[in-house]
């Protein structure tokens, strides 16, 4: 089984001052324990990536790269799906909603991701099944 993982799961499990840090380190562990495959995009890992740098530093930075990125399969956005989910953001029309968000909604449709591991409202609000 598939679980895609939202940069807002990210956030939650490396920083220890969010409040659902310590259900989302646990849910990070079960799913490893289960040997699930963990799929994300590379434009979550950017934009994860920068947020780790600004937020939380360098340390925080080297565990997620050692740690955390090996155990991913990273889809990566080829062109025509960039374009595909930039006219999908065009046409939402809604200031709230990331162009990012967008490309995992895309993939998580494509891939028929069963399960998202996200605490960003706008993925329910799309309908797929998110855990916590």
């Amino acid at each position: 089984m598939s679980v895609f993982v939202d940069t807002s799961a990210f956030v939650s499990m490396l920083n220890g001052d969010e409040p659902e840090h310590k259900k989302a380190i646990e849910l990070w562990n079960e799913l490893q324990d289960h040997d699930e495959q963990i799929i994300t995009t590379n434009y979550v890992i950017v934009e994860r990536i920068a947020l780790i740098q600004r937020r939380l530093g360098f340390d925080a930075l080297r565990l997620f790269h050692n740690n955390i990125i090996p155990v991913l399969e990273i889809e990566w956005i080829r062109e025509q799906q960039h374009n595909d989910v930039f006219d999908a953001l065009l046409l939402a029309n809604r200031r709230q909603l990331s162009f990012v968000d967008c490309a995992s909604f895309f993939i998580i449709r494509q891939q028929k991701v069963q399960r998202v591991f996200a605490l960003d409202k706008h993925f329910r609000e799309q309908g797929f099944q998110c855990i916590p």
